[in-house]
């Protein structure tokens, strides 16, 4: 288990930083994707679609490697594990950024008027009546977004980054045994528990604010 542990270090960590970075970094593509400036709005739509529709292990291999081929840089020993993170923040932000725009667009333009009416500010509005609205509407699919972020974090592995999955793999190999492989695959399921647990508090939470 011992293997499998620092491998779980690992995966954890590659999981909180993309979180911690392509959570905020989704709402500054979706808020660009909305502009009324059009070239700010196609360069969005271009990030998304290129993030979106290419796979995540190419994404992880090109930011890997794009230094040194298309600049002739020698990146140190530690940029497997940055590029590893940069790549997964890149890539969620692009889907999150999708999330929070279809929540923003789903409320209705009349409460924005009625709470300019009641002489709501755009920062009021925004913060009290739309943000608790747009988050409950979210939730699912951004529940369904992290969940699926857990199993992605396997794919660290083609950068030889020693994440659960790969260690699994490793001790499986030298142990010619399915048991490693049983153990991780109940360690990600364990986890996935975990933060369904987690959202479904939080949605339940949100209840008051019916649609």
């Amino acid at each position: 288990m011992g293997i499998l542990g620092e491998g779980l270090v690992l995966t954890s960590q590659i999981f909180f930083i993309t979180l911690i970075g392509s959570l905020p970094l989704g709402v500054v593509i979706a808020l660009a994707r909305m502009s009324k400036f059009k070239p700010l709005s196609w360069i969005a739509q271009l990030y998304i679609s290129i993030l979106r529709g290419t796979p995540l292990m190419l994404q992880l291999m090109a930011i890997m490697f794009g230094p040194y081929y298309l600049l002739g840089l020698q990146m140190g020993a530690d940029w497997k594990f940055t590029a590893c993170c940069i790549g997964f923040i890149l890539n969620y932000a692009a889907y999150f950024a999708e999330i929070y725009r279809s929540g923003i667009q789903s409320i209705p333009r009349g409460q924005y008027e009625a709470a300019s009416v009641l002489g709501y500010s755009r920062a009021q509005t925004f913060m009290k009546i739309v943000l608790p609205q747009v988050i409950k509407r979210i939730l699912p699919a951004m529940g369904n977004e992290i969940i699926t972020l857990v199993k992605d974090t396997s794919l660290a592995f083609v950068l030889a980054i020693p994440e659960m999955f790969s260690n699994a793999k490793a001790l499986a190999a030298r142990e010619v045994s399915m048991i490693p492989y049983a153990i991780a695959a109940a360690i990600y399921w364990v986890c996935c528990l975990a933060i369904e647990f987690v959202l479904n508090r939080v949605e339940k939470r949100l209840d008051y604010y019916h649609d």
